[in-house]
């Protein structure tokens, strides 16, 4: 169903943006312009491999490998420069959270903007529209909100039904299931092989190894824009797993010692009674409600639950980008947030520039900016890609140079909201310990992820959030084990 040939696909940086660059250097960073991109970057070259009936093949590499270019190749998205591809069937594409979506319409507006864009009538996408949400788990109070209140784990699970559930041919899936929860991780990997059985294909982009090996048939090793391995998935996923840790000596994140960390009894956070609600449709909904903690100096808290718990409108009151209609915080030091990667970036301009203009926001000196710059760029690994526009970089590259740029704030507290969960696995190891690395200076940070190994490794402490409500406050592997018995038993939603 699927043949590519000698694929290959080439950016050039043309004088329109060089000259858009060297006006923001002038007016915004007072600095010459030394060394604008120039020439042109092979994203994929020499790209040949088939797909069949049946096969759910995974496609894995480092940040900027060529995932997302390929995915777009197939899905048509992107011309290639040079080779042939011949696809038989109909392909849904879903390559990156909320895509398609439109922000100002609801839940049930999306589905059937999406399903009318992939060519299925209204008549169609009613039949199934009950099918969609049901699959989603989104209930009826989120699926008539405007998608602008949606947090990504959201998104993806109804970007994923919808996708899934109009039965294409082909499946292209890049990153899509990044931010789900570990409940719809399983739902969708049970999709993806039913729709292998009836004669389809599914190709996933995914950092999650573990997710490749146990749900695949043949999975695509991509280094550099080429193809490095090719084959059984269980078998490319080993060779990828010993060869993808960091180069260095450095403990990878299953066997990092359980953070020692001295905490104090100075509190950092006092969260007390907070309760955010909307309005929406004449409909009063919560999206937190008596939430109460305390964060004290030292601590490393992870905040876990499934999605639509809460857990990212959390973080923007903690980050004061969202005030509570409720109750009380008290933030005691100056806040860094991450919560989501590639904020604040502009897309013309290259990561280089992209440095600059964030740290200014961050509230960064030029100076200091000029002090860290080849730390975060070593740090962030996108040495060879730092002169190219962000528009270009895939959401594990900006994922990166988003962490890195807010890792050198050394801020009293650290706010991680899921801005690290389409990282590959060797940044992944890194920042890990870059955040244990803060906290033996003294800070306090905070990460929503879905990755219960993080939490239990290097959490000394977890937040479970359900439903808009604080559900268990305590030892990490005591949240996870409560967190996971409660997905078992469906009362996630």
């Amino acid at each position: 169903m699927i043949r590519l040939t000698d694929v290959g696909v080439k950016y050039s940086f043309n004088k329109k943006r060089i000259e858009f660059r060297t006006a923001i250097d002038n007016l915004v960073l007072g600095r010459n312009n030394k060394k604008a991109a120039k020439g042109e970057f092979w994203a994929l070259k020499g790209i040949g491999f088939e797909g069949a009936k049946g096969d759910i093949i995974g496609i894995i590499g480092s940040n900027g490998a060529g995932k997302s270019t390929l995915c777009k190749v197939l899905s048509k998205l992107l011309r290639p420069d040079s080779g042939e591809i011949q696809v038989g069937g109909e392909i849904s594409a879903l390559l990156s959270l909320g895509t398609g979506f439109n922000k100002g319409l609801s839940g049930k507006e999306n589905i059937y903007l999406n399903g009318m864009m992939l060519g299925f009538s209204r008549r169609d996408i009613d039949k199934l529209y009950h099918e969609i949400v049901e699959f989603s788990g989104l209930d009826n109070s989120f699926i008539e909100q405007p998608i602008k209140y949606y947090s990504s784990g959201m998104k993806a699970r109804l970007g994923f039904s919808i996708a899934s559930m109009l039965a294409p041919e082909i499946l292209v899936l890049d990153e899509a299931l990044s931010t789900g929860d570990i409940g719809f991780k399983a739902t969708a990997a049970d999709k993806m092989k039913e729709l292998v059985q009836n004669a389809k294909i599914v190709i996933i982009v995914s950092h999650d190894i573990n997710f490749i090996e146990k749900n695949c048939t043949k999975a695509i090793w991509l280094d550099g824009g080429t193809i490095k391995a090719f084959g059984d998935a269980a078998s490319i996923a080993n060779q990828y797993r010993l060869e993808a840790s960091p180069k260095k000596k450095k403990k990878i994140i299953a066997d990092l010692k359980k953070t020692e960390s001295k905490i104090s009894e100075e509190v950092i956070i006092n969260v007390a009674d907070v309760g955010v609600r909307y309005n929406l449709s004449g409909k009063e909904i919560w999206a937190l409600k008596d939430i109460a903690f305390t964060v004290k100096k030292g601590e490393i808290v992870g905040i876990i639950g499934n999605n639509g718990a809460g857990k990212s409108t959390l973080c923007k009151v903690l980050s004061k980008i969202l005030k509570q209609d409720e109750g009380r915080v008290e933030v005691n030091g100056e806040v860094a947030a991450l919560l989501s990667f590639g904020i604040g970036f502009n897309g013309q301009l290259s990561g280089a520039d992209n440095i600059y203009l964030n740290g200014l926001m961050l509230g960064l000196t030029k100076e200091r900016i000029e002090q860290v710059y080849e730390d975060i760029v070593s740090f962030s690994g996108l040495e060879k890609s730092i002169n190219r526009p962000v528009k270009q970089y895939s959401s594990g590259m900006r994922a990166r140079l988003g962490f890195s740029i807010a890792a050198t704030l050394e801020p009293d507290i650290f706010i991680i909201d899921e801005a690290l969960s389409v990282g590959d696995i060797a940044f992944y190891e890194k920042a890990s310990e870059r955040i244990q690395e803060m906290i033996a200076a003294s800070k306090a940070v905070m990460v929503v992820t879905h990755s219960m190994m993080f939490v239990e490794k290097v959490c000394t402490r977890a937040i479970w959030i359900n439903k808009g409500r604080l559900v268990f406050d305590g030892d990490p592997r005591e949240a996870v084990a409560k967190y996971r018995e409660n997905t078992k038993q469906g009362n996630v939603n």
